[in-house]
């Protein structure tokens, strides 16, 4: 039976703050469903991604900016930091790790650029939303078998 990602739900302390930087960055507003003072759900969507996010008000028990490690896919990790920075986000410098595999928490082993032989899944970025949800870009420019 197949089983897809559908929705990250992110912890936020302020709705319409959150809704603004992902409607900033170009992601798309899919829904806004306000019930009562007390439930909101929004969800947004990254261009290019079958998996949507959501937050809102009573839609998680997690402190705001606890999630960490989200990540997104992208074909060229320079222009997508250089649209994000565009955008207004604080995007850090494209790094990659020393040891050549995924990057480490917490920046250890992280070098500064791009992958130096360009290889797929070694080159990245990340930011965090206003509050402090850590997200990753990572260059992916060839899938490994079976993806």
């Amino acid at each position: 039976m197949e089983m897809k990602l559908e929705v990250v739900v992110m912890p936020v302390a302020d709705v319409d703050r959150a809704k603004a930087f992902c409607k900033a960055l170009g992601w798309r507003e899919d829904a806004d469903f306000p019930s009562g003072d007390d439930f909101r759900v929004v969800q947004v969507t990254p261009p290019g991604s079958h998996c949507s996010v959501i937050f809102g008000t009573g839609v998680s028990d997690a402190p705001p900016g606890s999630a960490k490690g989200l990540h997104l896919v992208v074909s060229d990790i320079e222009a997508a930091r250089a649209e994000l920075v565009e955008r207004g986000a604080a995007v850090s410098e494209v790094f990659h790790d020393a040891g050549g595999v995924f990057h480490r928490a917490g920046g250890a082993n992280q070098v500064p650029g791009p992958d130096p032989e360009r290889r797929s899944y070694s080159s990245f970025v990340s930011f965090s939303d206003p509050d402090g949800n850590g997200w990753t870009l990572q260059e992916v420019t060839e899938r490994l078998p079976g993806r």
